[in-house]
Order: structure tokens, then C-alpha cells, then sequence
């Protein structure tokens, strides 16, 4: 369990999660657009929260709708609509709040399309695939009736709730200094029709999958970024592979520099042919370094293993710590990190102040992981305000 954070918050982490999953005053119908892995992820939490129900889902494969009803129906007895067009969906009056979760180069198309409802939006990660659609979402959002939250879900997984504890509110480790971060893990999953092998329709692997990482060095720099430089390829995945004739060309593996204007150095890497499942953070300031790890396997009857540790001299966790959440909680997603994050998305319809990824927040990290793939392209340093200018974010972001 995630004890320390939520004890030193005056709340156990077990009564919260009995609380949530709890009687519920009011329940919130919620339309799932887009019935893949993430939005099949989104149902099941959904059911298990308990604070809403899932009332009916609309996507173009009807083979994918096949399959979600099917797997709901193994959890739930609810009565589950599909809808005939994207219209009716998001028209019907029964809805309360709509949940992207169709491919990444879908997301602007979609989100434009519903917008007509003026219900609240929840739109998956990354928002858009260029820079140029995630303005115009974030454009969208400053004038639109209700709220858009972006699906950031790796700001709750309990080491990092964890480690911005520690740094942010108890200054732990003083003035924060360096921040480093890590991914290693297996290839990119079969997805439909294979978008995400193809930069195009990904964005490319910065912003698809490394969105999550960029948003979290974000938020602990706390500072407008100066510049970034990149460099990473294709070494092993997918160097065959095709797809209607087409041959991939997504990469699998990266180094990122990033320097921020308060001079916070940080860097990201990314190996995506390795055989498990493992993440780090490691910040170091004034007096000392903390580190946040995640270790999972491919095999899901494993549990995933998260600790966090505190290399400050005197501290309670000085020592490796192991935190995370219970079972049934961690399985339902992403290591239980989507349950708290639609935990978020309903206290935010029930007007509860909530910290929640913005679209703001959405495409800064888009800027970094769209500059970090230019600079791997092009092989030289990318100034953060030059290149906001260049795709018209000047005026929506604050960038030096």
C-alpha cells in the first residue's frame, strides 16, 4: 500500500479505495469512444469504482465492439448500448461524460466532432499527434462550456504520488537539481490496423509513448524548458515489418536532454526490446537523491513491484521502501493508476477541486516529446521558444 502518502494526508490508503468504490450518491453515465486495450482498460475501472456506469461505447470496428461487449459482460450485468454513429453517442441525452479513447490520430477529429454535446470530455494520451491539433484543443478548451481532462494516468501510480509528496510538499530533498527518468520495456503491442508502428499515425515514439514521462519531468521541474536534444532510432523492433505494403518506420529507443529555465538539468530514456517491464525516477537535490521505481512482467499473473527510496540522511526511507496498491486495484489497470485517475475524472463532475492533467499541461508535454523527435531527426539542439513560435504556441504557452 501506498501508506505513507496517504497517511501523511490524513487518509488510509484502504478506506479511500473502500470509500470510492463505495455507495455512491450519484452515478455518471459515461460513453466510451474507441473500445481498444485502453478503452476496454477504462470500462472494467469504471465498474470496479463504481461511481460510474459505463452506459454504452461507439467505435468503426465493430470486431473491437465485439470483443469489449463481450469481456464486460463477464464482469457486469449491466445493460451496455452501442451506438450506430459517433452523433447518437454523444447526442443522447443520458450521457454524462464522454472518454476519447480512439487512436492517437484520431483524437482531433474525434473531439471536434463532439464537441457539438458540450458534455465533459476526457480525451486519452497524447491529445493529438502534431503540434499544430493539440493548439487548437487546448484553443477549444479555454471556450468550451465543460471541462476537458487529458489522460495523464502515470502522475497516479503510487511511487510517483509518492515521490511528488516527498520533493514537492515535505522538501525532502531541498532544491531540486537533476531529474532523471527511465523506461525499459517489451515492443509496441498488435494494435488495429498497426497504427502505432507508423510515426504518422503514432505521432512517433516520443510523443506516443513518452508523453507520460515528459508531463512528470514537467511538473517536478516546475519551470519553462530552455532547450532539448535527442538522439535514439530503430535498432531492433519492427526493421521488417509492413503493413499494406507499408514499412514501419517507429522507433525503439531514445535519449533525451532537457534544460529548463530555473537550471534543472534532465534527461529520459526510453529501450523499448527488452524483456520486462521496468520504469525509474531519480531526483536529486541539496541533500540527497530520491528514487522511484516499477518493476512488472510480461507474465500479468505477476504482481508489479513499486518502491520508493530517500537517500537523505535521517530519513524513514533511507532504506528501500516498497509501496503500492492492493491487488484487485493494481490489476484492474495500468498498475492501478487509471482507477484514481477516473477517481479524479469523477470528483471533477461532482465540482470537487481535483489535480488533473489540463490541455494545457497536454501539449507542453507534446512540445518536449515533438522537439525531442525533430532533434533526433535532425541531430542538433532544439530551442523550446524557437520551435513553440514555429508551430504558433507562442501565445498559448509560457516559454522563454
Amino acid at each position: 500500500m501506498s501508506k505513507k502518502f496517504y497517511d501523511e494526508n490524513s487518509a488510509d490508503l484502504v478506506a479511500r479505495i473502500n470509500d470510492l468504490t463505495g455507495h455512491q450518491d450519484e452515478i455518471f453515465n459515461f460513453l466510451i469512444i474507441g473500445s481498444g486495450m485502453i478503452g476496454r482498460e477504462h470500462m472494467r475501472v469504471a465498474t470496479l469504482l463504481g461511481g460510474a456506469r459505463v452506459h454504452g461505447i461507439y467505435d468503426t470496428c465493430e470486431e473491437s465492439m465485439d470483443f469489449a461487449e463481450a469481456e464486460f459482460k463477464k464482469y457486469s450485468e449491466e445493460e451496455l448500448v452501442r451506438y450506430e454513429s459517433l452523433v447518437s453517442g454523444c447526442m443522447d441525452p443520458k450521457i454524462d461524460v464522454i472518454l476519447i479513447c480512439t487512436p492517437n490520430f484520431t483524437h482531433y477529429e474525434v473531439l471536434s466532432n463532439v464537441a457539438r454535446s458540450g458534455k465533459p470530455l476526457f480525451v486519452e494520451k497524447p491529445m493529438a499527434t502534431s503540434l499544430k491539433d493539440g493548439a487548437e484543443i487546448l484553443k477549444f478548451s479555454d471556450d468550451y462550456p465543460a471541462f476537458v481532462q487529458i489522460g495523464m494516468q502515470y502522475r497516479f501510480k503510487a511511487q510517483y504520488l509518492d515521490a511528488f509528496h516527498e520533493v514537492k510538499k515535505l522538501k525532502s530533498l531541498g532544491d531540486i537539481k537533476t531529474i532523471s527518468m527511465s523506461e525499459y520495456r517489451p515492443p509496441f503491442l498488435d494494435k488495429v490496423k498497426q497504427w502505432n508502428k507508423f510515426n504518422e499515425f503514432s505521432g512517433g515514439t516520443f510523443v506516443e509513448k513518452c508523453c507520460h514521462y515528459f508531463d512528470l519531468i514537467n511538473l517536478m521541474a516546475d519551470s519553462p524548458a530552455l532547450n532539448v536534444y535527442a538522439s535514439g532510432g530503430r535498432a531492433v523492433n519492427f526493421l521488417d515489418f509492413e503493413y499494406k505494403g507499408r514499412k514501419s518506420d517507429i522507433d525503439d529507443h531514445g535519449f533525451v536532454i532537457i534544460n529548463y529555465s530555473n537550471g534543472i538539468r534532465a534527461n529520459f530514456t526510453l529501450n523499448m526490446f527488452s524483456n520486462e517491464f521496468y520504469e525509474e525516477l531519480v531526483v536529486t537535490g541539496e541533500r540527497g537523491r530520491l528514487v522511484a521505481s516499477e518493476n512488472a512482467s510480461i507474465d500479468k499473473r505477476k504482481k508489479s513491484r513499486s518502491a520508493i527510496t530517500v537517500e537523505v540522511l535521517g530519513h524513514p526511507y533511507y532504506e528501500e521502501y516498497e509501496i503500492g496498491y492492493p491487488e484487485h486495484v493494481e490489476k484492474s489497470g495500468h498498475h492501478g493508476a487509471t482507477f484514481f485517475e477516473q477517481a479524479a475524472l469523477i470528483n471533477k463532475l461532482q465540482n470537487k477541486n481535483e489535480d488533473a492533467a489540463t490541455p494545457k499541461q497536454g501539449l507542453e508535454a507534446m512540445l518536449i516529446a515533438g522537439a525531442a523527435q525533430k532533434s533526433l531527426i535532425e541531430n542538433k539542439v532544439i530551442n523550446i521558444s524557437e520551435y513553440a513560435k514555429q508551430n504558433g504556441l507562442g501565445d498559448l504557452l509560457s516559454v522563454t
